[in-house]
């Protein structure tokens, strides 16, 4: 399926979703050609992840990996709000040492993977084989945050942290002590 995204925001452009409350993040409703092109071939490796060994995954795949989980919990909820997306960008920022455009453009090409994407395996797959298991016990606490941004949990957002931390072979017990964490920095 190929797309013509030249000059549009890939939001617009990409996606079978609605986008409402979503902003494009380049701004202007422009994107660059290079982004476009980094965004383009992010998805390419995406598409072809299964069946790879570990050390063929690039850090941008494995970036974008992590963030598409983030955004797939962001939008469960039907509303992918402005908290939301600040919290992923930060816990991007953090995580990956990114500054604030690299966060931006990195939610914008995990939007995208979101949107071409019919499932989780792959997405998971890359955290799986290229996170420590203490690294995904965090990814799924920021999945928790993430849920948790908007300042309540919906059904959709917690079955989601559960089955991601199933395919990430994190335990019940250490995804609810990740859980517990975050609603405690929140009281």
């Amino acid at each position: 399926m190929s797309r013509n995204l030249d000059g549009l925001c890939p939001l617009v452009k990409a996606s079978k979703k609605p986008h409402i409350g979503k902003g494009c993040p380049s701004g202007g409703g422009m994107i660059g050609k290079a982004m476009l092109s980094r965004i383009k071939a992010l998805l390419g490796e995406m598409n072809s992840v299964v069946g790879r060994a570990p050390s063929d995954h690039g850090e941008d795949t494995l970036q974008v990996a992590a963030a598409a989980l983030m955004v797939e919990a962001a939008n469960l909820d039907g509303d992918f709000d402005e908290n939301e997306r600040q919290t992923i960008e930060t816990l991007l920022r953090d995580h990956f040492g990114l500054d604030e455009p690299e966060a931006r453009d990195l939610v914008a090409a995990a939007e995208s993977a979101v949107d071409e994407s019919v499932q989780l395996h792959g997405f998971t797959h890359v955290v799986k084989t290229n996170f420590s298991h203490e690294e995904r016990v965090r990814m799924i606490e920021m999945l928790w945050e993430i849920a948790y941004a908007d300042g309540r949990l919906h059904d959709y957002e917690a079955n989601l942290v559960r089955r991601v931390a199933g395919l990430l072979y994190v335990t019940d017990r250490e995804s609810g002590v990740a859980r517990k964490k975050i609603l405690a920095r929140s009281d």
